[in-house]
């Protein structure tokens, strides 16, 4: 295509779209309304393309596809995309996600508008490189040049306390990658590249594991959130415009899964298994704590974020279970919560855009004046909650089955989480949805548009999709986790039998 290859052209194609808004002059509503059309066809364009890429892609092998290699910064540093049944699901959900934000952002967004699209579009590619990089650096530059994007949505575009939130989440996000990059220069120096490809079968002493992997910890653990480096996390998405918040909890929160699966477990199972206790226990502190903290919270937006937390623990806790099951659940709950709290916080949007308030004291009765927006909300809350049924039950099951195996007590305090979810997700339903139409103006709300219904429908629809029917994205990662496990024990496995070797 054009000369490059299909990840290229996916991961680029926003910035053509983004070109073309920034070429556009004026700022009347017919301008206006020719950049919101841009934007969003840029963007299903290139959902298109990722589509086309997994209907080529090849399920039953754990190789790097689509591989695209140019040596264009010099011996050991390279411009490398590529992808395998772990990255896969997680480039769908990106390009799935941003012609969503562009038609939530239809009217809500008046300010800047063109400004606005452009941001989205080149955020779009930073977040598609980091799951298509097959270079340390290469990877390393997607990954810290996103926070720029995300930091001036926030900034520009957030509410009232929005410039506070977004130095917050700059500062966190960059003081723990800053970790990150001198781990990557240490493997450099050790591998004599940054090929990941390479590094994935390059053994590093077990003292140097633990020290490259506490550098990779200090940046991920900052992005997935854990406990206790999540506080930037509830702020950022208070402040941040509704679109914003659906990109931080959808796809922003993924990076560090991600890395954790992609480079923590297979370039240092030394260091993995020795840190494992570690994570675990935060893992727990994160379910029950934060489900705890959002309980008490006011905000309907910062009792979905602390819920976020939540879930991700979920995650972490299958990733270091390292069981086929603990890991494809790991995955497959980053897809679901990518799908339901994106949902969740667009849910909380309509609301806001009509009231201008995310305060849970300012509804109630709405099921009367907006019964369509009742039933798309509780579908969203069922699924957080983790009703068989919905795609939040299998996120939830398969990382609890996995680290059950591993130990049972973990398994069974995390899955008290499933029952503390239940509380404040029932609990914001009940006062915002139900009961006696107190305040005047609510009785003045209008249900759903035919633009919030046609955001809405293909959330519902997948996220039930994915509920009764999981073989798509557990048959497409299968492989490619089964082949990661493998690695990992059998590292481990000569590990053990060099230090009984050893005396």
């Amino acid at each position: 295509m054009f000369g490059f290859g299909i990840l290229t052209c996916v991961v680029f194609l926003p910035l053509v779209g983004a070109a073309f808004i920034l070429s556009l002059r004026g700022s009347d509503e017919a301008t206006l309304k020719n950049a919101r059309y841009a934007a969003l066809a840029t963007t299903i364009a290139d959902f298109a393309l990722a589509l086309y890429v997994y209907a080529q892609f090849d399920p039953s092998s754990s190789a790097f596809q689509f591989v695209e290699e140019q040596h264009w910064f010099g011996s050991g540093l390279m411009y490398k995309m590529g992808i395998d049944g772990i990255s896969l699901p997680f480039v769908l959900l990106t390009t799935f996600l941003l012609p969503i934000c562009i038609l939530a952002s239809w009217r809500s967004i008046q300010v800047r508008v063109k400004e606005y699209l452009i941001v989205f579009l080149v955020l779009e590619t930073l977040m598609t490189g980091v799951f298509c990089a097959l270079d340390l650096v290469l990877f390393y530059l997607f990954f810290e040049g996103s926070l720029i994007p995300m930091f001036l949505i926030i900034g520009i575009w957030g509410h009232e306390h929005r410039v506070y939130a977004s130095f917050k989440f700059f500062l966190y996000t960059l003081a723990g990658s800053l970790l990150l990059l001198l781990a990557v220069m240490a493997m450099y120096g050790v591998a004599g590249t940054t090929d990941i490809a390479v590094l994935l079968h390059t053994h590093f002493p077990a003292s140097m594991q633990k020290w490259l992997w506490l550098g990779f910890l200090a940046s991920l653990a900052v992005k997935t959130p854990m406990w206790p480096v999540h506080t930037w996390l509830p702020d950022a998405h208070v402040q941040a415009p509704t679109a914003g918040s659906v990109l931080l909890a959808g796809v922003l929160l993924k990076f560090g899964g991600y890395g954790f699966i992609r480079f923590s477990l297979p370039m240092f199972p030394d260091a993995s298994a020795f840190f494992t206790p570690l994570i675990f226990a935060l893992s727990i502190i994160a379910i029950i704590y934060t489900s705890l903290v959002a309980l008490v919270q006011e905000d309907m937006k910062k009792l979905i974020a602390y819920s976020s937390v939540a879930h991700m623990g979920f995650v972490t806790m299958g990733i270091f279970s390292v069981t086929s099951q603990g890991v494809q659940g790991a995955v497959f709950q980053m897809i679901s919560h990518g799908l339901v709290s994106s949902a969740l916080f667009l849910c909380v949007g309509v609301l806001y855009d009509r009231m201008h308030t995310y305060a849970i004291a300012a509804y109630g009765g709405l099921v009367a004046r907006m019964p369509l927006y009742a039933a798309v909300f509780m579908t969203f809350t069922l699924a957080n909650v983790g009703l068989p049924g919905t795609s939040g039950f299998i996120g939830e099951f398969l990382p609890l089955i996995g680290t059950f195996k591993i130990n049972s007590w973990v398994a069974l305090l995390a899955t008290t989480g499933v029952i503390w979810s239940a509380a404040y997700a029932l609990y914001l339903y009940r006062r915002v949805v139900y009961g006696v139409i107190e305040k005047p103006a609510l009785a003045l709300l209008k249900d759903l548009s035919w633009r919030e219904a046609a955001v809405f429908a293909p959330l519902v629809v997948f996220t039930i999709f994915y509920g009764v029917h999981p073989a798509p994205i557990l048959d497409g990662t299968a492989v490619s986790i089964g082949d990661l496990i493998h690695g990992y024990d059998t590292a481990l496995a000569a590990a053990k039998s060099a230090a009984l070797a050893l005396p």
